[in-house]
């Protein structure tokens, strides 16, 4: 079978074994994979004389199921989420936590970004919103999309900001949601929707080292309010910023607990509801949800979508047209 991989900062496509089904695991036959630019450009810079398989989000076909599986049957779209078991590769092996069953109405490209739904989730999870709350989305590619539209979904008063225009026109579809082009007009929104308390949360979705715009969302927030790290961003921000508001600074790691757990992820032991309320698998069949009852869509985040053996063109528009590009996906 043919998979993705980074090698000496390069995309190549290689051949590889077909994984062999066992116990608590799904063979997928992949359809679609959709790419998260800012986790597998890391990769790609990173690497070196090893190869590294890329992606972590993908949706596909049933093709054999292990012992230990009682609700996915062959033949069943699924989606999975969670590298290493999650790549780019025609065939995955998916440990049973990791993937779910999709309805035969939900579009298997927008449930390829089961993932990064998961992710979506997991970071409007850590900044505990509630309804009639208000929440700043700062950066506007496919998690901060999600995210913008899960919040809204669940009531929560949006405002969502990114310099590139065709990502503001993307979110500006869907009525209710107030979308910025600049600090000021972020700034105007939150005298208007928050009355003027400021916002309960502010959530980052954009990297890089971003000290100045961090700072400057202490001053969104109202009095204890949350800033919640999503994206790869540096953690540097004033002290007193932070006091004069007593705020909560959190990260959001990847899909929600579980994540990294082999005993959870490979071994396939759930955490018990009564003290893991949302596990990682528990948020992308959350997503997959969200999909099949129509409370979200996700279909307008793809704008790129290519055939694996011309993957390496995705991660060259990332590079060069970051602001052409917003959901990108292989097909296989």
């Amino acid at each position: 079978m043919k998979s993705v991989v980074a090698y000496e900062r390069q995309v190549q496509i290689i051949e590889s074994e077909k994984p062999l089904i066992k116990p608590n695991h799904v063979l997928m036959k992949t359809s679609y994979s959709m790419v998260s630019p800012g986790t597998e450009l890391t990769i790609i810079n990173r690497s070196g004389a090893a190869q590294s398989k890329l992606g972590y989000s993908a949706s596909g076909i049933a093709a054999e199921v292990g012992d230990g599986v009682t609700d996915i049957r062959v033949g069943q779209q699924v989606a999975c989420y969670g590298a290493p078991y999650v790549n780019h590769s025609e065939y995955l092996l998916v440990p049973k936590q990791l993937i779910a069953p999709v309805p035969d109405h939900v579009c298997l490209k927008e449930a390829s970004a089961a993932g990064l739904g998961a992710i979506a989730i997991h970071g409007l999870r850590q900044s505990g919103l509630v309804f009639g709350e208000c929440a700043i989305v700062v950066g506007l590619g496919v998690i901060g999309q999600l995210i913008a539209r899960i919040a809204h979904a669940a009531a929560v008063k949006v405002i969502a900001i990114d310099l590139y225009e065709e990502r503001r026109k993307t979110l500006r579809e869907l009525a209710g949601i107030t979308v910025c082009a600049s600090f000021q007009e972020v700034e105007e929104a939150i005298g208007g929707v928050t009355n003027p308390i400021g916002a309960d949360a502010v959530l980052h979705c954009a990297s890089g080292p971003q000290k100045e715009l961090l700072d400057r969302s202490f001053d969104w927030i109202r009095d204890r309010g949350k800033i919640v790290i999503v994206g790869d961003m540096a953690m540097d921000f004033s002290r007193g910023q932070m006091f004069k508001k007593e705020a909560d600074v959190v990260i959001s790691r990847a899909g929600g607990p579980g994540r990294y757990d082999a005993e959870y992820e490979r071994e396939g032991r759930d955490y018990p509801i009564g003290f893991v309320r949302w596990t990682e698998g528990r948020n992308m069949r959350e997503y997959i949800r969200l999909l099949s009852e129509g409370r979200i869509a996700a279909g307008s985040l793809i704008t790129t979508q290519v055939s694996l053996p011309h993957a390496a063109d995705i991660y060259r528009d990332f590079t060069s047209r970051p602001d052409r590009i917003l959901g990108a996906i292989i097909s296989y």
